[in-house]
């Protein structure tokens, strides 16, 4: 089985997820939307923190691979382990009061390709709280 040293640097610093690794196997929402590669929408969310990454957390945990590993008010840390290959993923959501949005971070520990893995898992995420939750609101 393989096992990697969780990151360290992972967390919110001034209103910031960790910014995106520069190999396209990360996506972020807090870059640029002009890097298509590195970009993922936020969720815009209605409600207090709390709420918002209670329902983040219900989603994930219901999904193959996933553990949380740190969850706070306005933050929730989980990883995903691949089933056959036990690769990690780190995957982060912050909850940003001001701007009513959770931001969103994904990213493989190693390697350098991950097919659109991390893109598509927090799709699905997204897709899910919108189903289940209905505490979504349109961007923009």
């Amino acid at each position: 089985m393989f096992s990697w040293k969780r990151p360290d640097h992972l967390g919110v610093q001034d209103g910031r997820l960790t910014p995106p690794k520069r190999t396209p196997n990360s996506v972020s929402s807090q870059v640029d939307a002009a890097d298509a590669q590195h970009y993922i929408a936020p969720i815009p969310f209605e409600g207090d923190a709390s709420a918002a990454i209670a329902a983040v957390r219900k989603v994930v945990e219901s999904m193959r691979g996933a553990t949380v590993i740190r969850h706070e008010d306005d933050y929730l840390y989980t990883e995903f382990r691949t089933r056959i290959m036990r690769y990690v993923d780190d995957v982060e959501f912050f909850f940003d009061p001001q701007a009513s949005l959770i931001h969103l971070r994904s990213a493989s520990r190693l390697g350098r390709r991950d097919f659109g893995v991390n893109r598509a898992r927090l799709e699905v995420i997204r897709a899910r709280i919108d189903q289940n939750y209905r505490i979504t609101r349109p961007l923009g």
